[in-house]
């Protein structure tokens, strides 16, 4: 697959979703991840992210207008020793639960599938970040149903071995707008990885729908010292 675009890829998408980016920073020196979520509703779009421990929490901006929790309230970032845990829903917790048990990534997920958003059956997407002795590798998952039908899940995943500097990996919810929603397809898209951590924020902040997007999360970690950079996006202040 050739490498592509990030910054194209988000503005030519009216809506991907919820969108997790991994890979190697262009110097070679960082693990790098980046989330983000958007909304279409009122409720999606009334969320900021907060710091919880090493990793982050959604959370109502405004409690008084929050109507449904389900599948909007989560952790989407926890970290387990050298383990850096991304995804897209409360799957995170079985993740983390399932690492801590001895389980691989793969096998945590097994007893998860899709979100019960019909007709959308949102993908759960997520993402696990391997940094330790100055080595570093990556993988990613997908699960989803199969074209819409919910008696079938699909689970792929992705192993990245000795990450290549200036590139990663992008996986996001959705193919685009509409009703229902169509569900990403194929492998993870080959995206560049470029400048230092707050010109990697402004580019995927500044790329995404001005309308529908709501927050974005971007952490760089130092492959060498386990050191990390975070920063923190919420249109809602």
């Amino acid at each position: 697959m050739n490498e592509l675009c990030a910054a194209t890829l988000l503005k030519e998408n009216s809506y991907p979703g919820r969108g997790i980016m991994i890979g190697r920073s262009e110097d070679g020196k960082y693990a790098v991840t980046a989330y983000f979520i958007m909304g279409r509703s009122a409720n999606s779009r009334n969320r900021v992210f907060v710091t919880e421990g090493e990793g982050i929490r959604t959370q109502a901006f405004d409690p008084s207008k929050m109507e449904d929790p389900s599948l909007i309230i989560y952790a989407p970032v926890r970290v387990l020793g050298h383990q850096t845990i991304v995804t897209n829903g409360d799957q995170t917790d079985t993740a983390y639960d399932g690492l801590k048990a001895g389980k691989s990534f793969e096998q945590a997920l097994r007893i998860r599938k899709f979100e019960p958003d019909a007709p959308n059956y949102t993908p759960r997407i997520s993402g696990l970040m391997n940094v330790e002795n100055g080595e570093y590798t990556y993988e990613m998952s997908i699960l989803k149903s199969n074209q819409g039908d919910p008696d079938q899940c699909l689970r792929y995943n992705f192993y990245y071995d000795n990450p290549k500097a200036g590139q990663g990996h992008f996986i996001h919810t959705y193919a685009g707008d509409g009703n229902p929603l169509p569900s990403f397809s194929g492998e993870p898209e080959v995206i560049g990885m470029k400048g230092d951590i707050d010109q990697f924020t402004s580019m995927i902040w500044e790329n995404l729908n001005e309308e529908n997007k709501v927050s974005l999360f971007v952490r760089y970690i130092d492959i060498a010292t386990g050191e990390t950079q975070t920063r923190i996006v919420n249109k809602n202040r």
